[in-house]
């Protein structure tokens, strides 16, 4: 059987659609998610989601991964939407569009979803030569205009200002990637040495949408790998705010400590016509405590050739081959024993729910 690309599997399905109805059908079909970030080195909000995971409620993070720490308190989505950080119709002007102090964010895109990577700080570096290859995952295989990647000036200091197109030297224009390549960038940086930023703008093929890293590096020997061994970073702060460790760390840790009761589950039904089907899914509040967002991962099960075509009530995005969804805002809180509801169609056969597992915080 002929294998149709999704993207031009949506456009028969529209045509379809149309001729059936007469051509007078009124319908929405979601254009395939476009997503990826910078894996190698990890941009900030894959490296946190990579380290810290399947072990977020982890008070430990605190003090061991303190600028992970903020940025899980601050929205988890950050993470886990690790490859979702883009703009819309930026039409290639970045550097004027996007203010300083707001590039790790990509100008507080998607709704200030990943405002905490702006914050100046003690983040987690990767050791590099000054002559090094950057990976870019382009999950999505939609491929790019070009990659821009740009290297922090000798002299900034990430720990302490937020980065601005100053202190940034573009070191690589590419040219067009396709979709289904691999991304591996040759990047040099000479006459850097200790703590900087890479930082990478992505433009994709498939539409004007724009994506954005920072990648915090360490050129040369004698560098933290990890914020514990960095002494005068994390440990200062420390010190003189021991008596405010049970205020700040322990305030999310006491709710967690006493048996995990942050927790939540998800069941749908399928409504399946052969070519299709509706699921509506309910999310439960299965803790104690209040959840003040939620997000869902899953496969299709075995066998099933489902794409997701459209939402409601929720946000649909893409990890690879898992499937995600998160509140749309008005039902991201969830009450001790409340539900939430949402639901989406498919195209493809589904005659059973998925197993749906369900994060909380």
């Amino acid at each position: 059987m002929l294998k149709v690309p999704k993207r031009l599997r949506s456009v028969l399905l529209v045509l379809g659609a149309v001729v059936v109805a007469g051509g007078s059908a009124l319908f929405f079909v979601q254009p395939a998610a476009s997503h990826g970030t910078a894996t190698s080195p990890p941009a900030r909000h894959y490296s946190c989601w990579e380290r810290w995971g399947d072990d977020h409620l982890n008070p430990d993070m605190a003090q061991e991964d303190p600028m992970c720490w903020q940025a899980w308190q601050a929205n988890p989505n950050t993470m886990w939407n690790w490859n979702g950080l883009l703009r819309e119709g930026m039409q290639g002007q970045h550097e004027s569009r996007i203010p300083d102090n707001q590039l790790c964010s990509g100008g507080q895109a998607e709704g200030g979803r990943y405002n905490s990577l702006d914050e100046p700080g003690a983040w987690h570096t990767t050791p590099l030569d000054n002559d090094f290859t950057l990976h870019y995952e382009d999950t999505a295989t939609h491929g790019g205009d070009y990659y821009w990647v740009y290297v922090t000036k000798q002299g900034y200091d990430a720990t302490t200002d937020a980065l601005d197109w100053g202190d940034l030297e573009r070191v690589v224009e590419t040219g067009v990637y396709e979709p289904g390549e691999e991304v591996d960038i040759p990047v040099s940086a000479p006459g850097r040495t200790g703590r900087h930023v890479v930082y990478v703008v992505w433009q994709a093929s498939h539409i004007d949408q724009t994506f954005y890293s920072c990648s915090d590096v360490w050129f040369g020997e004698g560098g933290p790998t990890d914020p514990p061994d960095d002494p005068t970073t994390p440990d200062e702060p420390d010190d003189p705010t021991t008596p405010d460790d049970p205020t700040t760390p322990d305030e999310p840790d006491d709710p967690t400590t006493p048996g995990g009761d942050l927790s939540c589950s998800a069941t749908a039904t399928v409504n399946s016509w052969g070519s299709g089907a509706t699921v509506e899914v309910t999310v439960d509040n299965t803790g104690s405590r209040t959840v003040h967002a939620w997000m869902l991962h899953w496969h299709w099960p075995e066998g099933s050739d489902a794409t997701v075509t459209n939402i409601w009530n929720a946000e649909h995005s893409l990890m690879g081959d898992m499937e995600m969804a998160e509140p749309v805002g008005y039902n991201q809180t969830i009450d001790s024993g409340g539900s939430v509801s949402f639901g989406f169609n498919v195209s493809g056969s589904l005659t059973s729910a998925p197993e749906f597992d369900c994060l909380a915080s």
